[in-house]
């Protein structure tokens, strides 16, 4: 029971003593956690707290010392305030004073303490807890959208490549918090656009990019944040397609034309090197100018070869083997010739042809010097000799005497030296090993030989041969040669053959006898006169180098400062000198190599080809006039001097121009009109044909002066059909040279009439002038002894002729003379022995009257269109008996009788006479009205004694 009891009471007794101490005393502080961590949304007031805000005190349940009457917060400028929701269990909360913005600040940290109520309703004694750190974050709201940092973008990329990345777009958020603030996607609004973004802004492309399909893309790009907020304006996008930079020359003209005439033409005038940015140490370029289809490789004057070697200084012994065919050199008809080229002597050998020079073109000893130059274009060697030219055995034995031809790549010269009294070594073969052989280009080669010695120029440059064979003299033998240009011959059976035939083309060959060729004269047939030229800029001249070939077809250009290479290229020019160029393409070519620091290539710059159009030059038109027409006496023909065909021969050439013209100062439109012009140039050609039968060698000729031919350095060729003067020179020497061909004939008794044609030519024949005809007439004298015994009697062809100034149509006829008769000799006898006092007054008084007469007719000839009759071979036959009053009054009447007559034809003209009358009656025009002339009796006394 005690045990019971006890505690019971004890209990009660400490409680009653513990409710009387806290009625009495406010012994403790309330308590607070330490740390309190808040988060509130800002756009609310109410904060989270973890843990939740409760304030506790040991004075509990004392009314007042134990419950909680407030919080405090301390700090500056708190947005925040603490609130008790009930006193006795300590719980409060803290809330914003206002809104909060997560932008401005997104987290608070502050401290904050709790304080009991007291002893007492006034608060008598307040205690309050220890301070408590409260950090409080703000909750963001996505209340922003995202905001591109830039308001456009642009990107430039080179094409036919795939990037990683083209370029970055960039949004930002102004929200606070990291999920609101963060770009979560970026996406291209455009459609169809070979790009894509990713969530980072980096644009690539997704295929290769094609500057000639699309230059720009204009894409539209949006962003969104991480709350799905979509940007608040899209952004432009600008991607540039940049071609693919590859090192080159821009600027480049691929077709050039070319005006014949104008001077030197800029090829290059906007060129420039685009190396890519890449550093360089040294550019070479080598600039070609390929006129392997004009000519020889260059637009050289398209005279006969033989015609070039005069024009250079080279004589005109020259022969040439392979000349144009003509009626004089007929051995190259069905030759094949290259039909791309104009005017000149190109022959193609296809390794089937050959031909074979006739006898005595060539006449040729070895122990005299000579010269062999040619043109030649050769494809790759062959194992089998390729004969140009050789001279060998027509039969039997079939040996060379001498022969050049191609092998393997290398030029060989045979010589065999003919018998001799001591049977030495000597040299017999020269090889040359040459690239230009087989490099399928034109080259020039000539070769000096003076046994032992043989000097070989390719191209103008002298080469040494690298192997020289000896041989023994040939045999004597007196088999016949045979020249032959394209082939050996070889023997089958005792029968000679063409063999090791040429394959390539072929042109100019030349062999000269008696005289080497000197260096100058070698470089004139090599020259060129068109090629490429350039003036080097002061300020650029010493930093680049510019080297030309011999033919200046073309050059090299090294440097190592763009800008200065580039002013150099700008100042080549393409130059062509000939007065009529053969039209057409020249192939032009620009190769390049740069090199870097490394001094290796860094990059490939590719070739630049273009072409050079040559226009087609303004064609000159050759005109030949002069008297075209015209008689002349027998006696003329059969002198030593002859007839001169062409005694007053002009020669004219003209170009036709169109030129524009305003109508009117102020006419806005242009008129064109053609003009005319008289130019002056060469001729290497002009030929004399006889017309009808070919010309009679037994009894007549064409001749010409040889000193005359010599002092104007043509040369001549002579046959029964023609006579040919040749050699370039001018019109004017032409015209000289052609007054004083003359016509012989020594047996005219059935000729009456003979005609010529004459025809110049330009550039072996590309200009050819017109058809100059002339004609002559042969006037016969009546034969004396048909009228022997009729002395007394008047000739019938005595009586005046009526001659009209008639045009005929560019036929210039010269003034007739009246024809007459060689009276016989007893007649001239019989005159002076029975009237000799008498006849030598009848005589001086017609001299006077003759003299008058020839100085009336004199004065007329000098117009044109008019016959000239020649009485140069003619006499009149006279009666003695009569006096000279008779004479006198037959003539009067004769006098009065023609006047009468108006243009009838006299029925006692001879047979000679009565055609020249008909001729100049058919060419005269209807309103040109004649001029009758009295044409008065002439004395002639050469035949006479006394």
């Amino acid at each position: 029971l005690a045990a019971l009891v006890f505690p019971h009471c004890l209990m009660s007794l400490l409680a009653t003593k513990f409710s009387l101490s806290l009625s009495t005393v406010n012994k403790h502080k309330p308590w607070i956690e330490t740390t309190y961590h808040g988060i509130v949304t800002e756009n609310d007031d109410k904060v989270l707290l973890d843990p939740p805000l409760i304030a506790l005190d040991k004075d509990a349940p004392l009314r007042y010392a134990g419950e909680i009457c407030g919080f405090r917060i301390h700090g500056q400028n708190v947005p925040f305030e603490a609130v008790v929701l009930d006193k006795s269990t300590g719980e409060g909360v803290i809330r914003a004073k206002d809104k909060l913005d997560c932008e401005l600040q997104k987290e608070h940290t502050f401290t904050i303490q709790a304080y009991d109520c007291g002893e007492g309703p006034d608060g008598e004694n307040m205690k309050k807890s220890h301070k408590a750190t409260v950090h409080i974050q703000v909750s963001d709201v996505n209340e922003y959208s995202p905001v591109f940092k830039e308001k456009s973008y642009k990107a430039t990329v080179i094409e036919g490549k795939k990037y990683d990345s083209i370029l970055k777009v960039e949004a930002v958020d102004a929200d606070c918090s990291f999920q609101f603030s963060q770009i979560c996607s970026y996406e291209i609004v455009t459609p169809d656009v070979p790009f894509t973004v990713d969530k980072d802004g980096f644009i690539k492309n997704t295929e290769k990019l094609n500057y000639s399909k699309e230059r720009m893309y204009k894409l539209t790009v949006t962003a969104y944040d991480c709350g799905k907020n979509r940007a608040s304006e899209d952004v432009l996008v600008k991607i540039n397609i940049k071609p693919t930079c590859k090192p080159g020359w821009q600027g480049f003209n691929k077709r050039i034309e070319y005006e014949p005439g104008t001077g030197s033409l800029a090829l290059f005038p906007s060129m420039h090197l685009d190396t890519c940015e890449e550093p360089i140490t040294s550019i070479q370029a080598n600039i070609e100018l390929e006129t392997s289809h004009i000519g020889k490789g260059c637009d050289r004057d398209t005279y006969s070869e033989k015609s070039l070697h005069k024009l250079c200084g080279a004589s005109t012994d020259t022969v040439e083997l392979l000349p144009a065919p003509s009626s004089s050199a007929n051995w190259t008809v069905g030759l094949p010739t290259d039909n791309g080229h104009d005017s000149d002597q190109v022959f193609e050998f296809n390794g089937t042809q050959a031909i074979k020079v006739p006898e005595g073109v060539v006449r040729l000893t070895l122990k005299e010097p000579f010269t062999i130059s040619v043109w030649m274009r050769h494809g790759p060697g062959t194992r089998e000799k390729e004969t140009i030219l050789c001279n060998s055995d027509k039969s039997d034995m079939n040996r060379h005497h001498y022969s050049l031809y191609v092998h393997n790549c290398r030029l060989v010269l045979l010589l065999r030296q003919d018998p001799e009294e001591t049977d030495n070594y000597k040299p017999a073969e020269f090889h040359w090993k040459l690239d230009q052989v087989c490099d399928k280009e034109w080259h020039h080669y000539l070769l000096n030989v003076e046994f032992p010695s043989v000097a070989l120029f390719v191209d103008g440059a002298t080469f040494e041969p690298f192997l020289v064979t000896e041989d023994y003299p040939l045999h004597s033998t007196k088999i016949d040669t045979q020249l032959t240009v394209g082939s050996g011959t070889g023997s089958v059976w005792g029968n000679s053959r063409m063999s090791q035939f040429f394959h390539g083309n072929l042109a100019g060959l030349m062999i000269r006898s008696g005289k080497l060729e000197n260096k100058k004269v070698i470089d004139c047939l090599y020259t060129c006169k068109e090629g490429l030229d350039v003036q080097l800029p002061e300020e650029v001249a010493s930093t680049v180098k510019v080297e030309f070939n011999p033919n200046q077809s073309s050059l090299t250009v090294e440097g190592d400062d763009i800008e200065a290479f580039d002013k150099v290229m700008q100042h080549i020019s393409y130059l062509n000198s000939r007065q009529f160029p053969t039209p057409g393409i020249r192939h032009l070519r620009v190769s390049t190599t740069v090199k870097c620091f490394n001094e290796e290539t860094c990059i490939s710059v590719p070739d630049a080809e273009g072409y050079v159009m040559v226009l087609q030059p303004e064609e000159p038109k050759i005109s030949l006039s002069g008297i075209d027409h015209f008689a002349r006496g027998a006696a003329e023909f059969e002198s030593p001097e002859g007839v001169t065909l062409f005694p007053e021969l002009r020669i004219v050439s003209t170009i036709t121009r169109e030129v524009e013209v305003d109508a009117e100062p102020e006419a806005s439109e242009v008129q064109e009109t053609v003009v005319s012009e008289e130019i002056m140039h060469n001729l290497d050609t002009c030929e004399v044909t006889a017309m009808g039968e070919e010309l009679d060698g037994e009894h007549e000729t064409l001749e010409l002066d040889q000193s005359q031919v010599q002092q104007h350095a043509f040369w001549l060729s002579n046959t029964c059909i023609y006579l040919c003067i040749m050699g370039v020179n001018t019109m004017a020497n032409y015209e000289q040279v052609l007054h004083l061909i003359r016509y012989k004939n020594w047996h005219t008794e059935a000729l009456f009439d003979r005609k010529f044609k004459l025809v110049c030519s330009e550039l072996n024949g590309r200009y050819i002038s017109n058809d100059f005809r002339v004609e002559v007439n042969v006037i016969h004298t009546a034969n004396p002894m048909d009228h022997a015994n009729n002395a007394m009697v008047q000739p019938n062809f005595i009586n005046p002729v009526h001659h009209a100034s008639v045009d005929l149509s560019g036929h210039n006829l010269v003034n007739a003379h009246q024809a007459s008769v060689v009276p016989s000799a007893a007649t001239i006898v019989i005159v002076v022995c029975v009237s000799f006092l008498v006849f030598m007054i009848i005589l001086g008084v017609f001299r006077i009257r003759s003299a008058h007469q020839r100085t009336i007719r004199d004065t007329e000839g000098g117009k044109e269109n008019e016959m000239d009759w020649d009485d140069s071979a003619l006499t009149i036959t006279v009666n003695p008996m009569e006096t000279y009053e008779d004479q006198h009054s037959s003539e009067e009447e004769e006098e009065e009788e023609e006047e009468s007559e108006d243009g009838e034809e006299e029925d006692d003209i001879t047979s000679a006479e009565s055609e020249s009358s008909e001729d100049e009656e058919a060419g005269e025009p209807e309103d040109q009205q004649g001029t009758s002339r009295q044409q008065q009796l002439e004395w002639d006394d050469s035949t006479l004694t006394y």
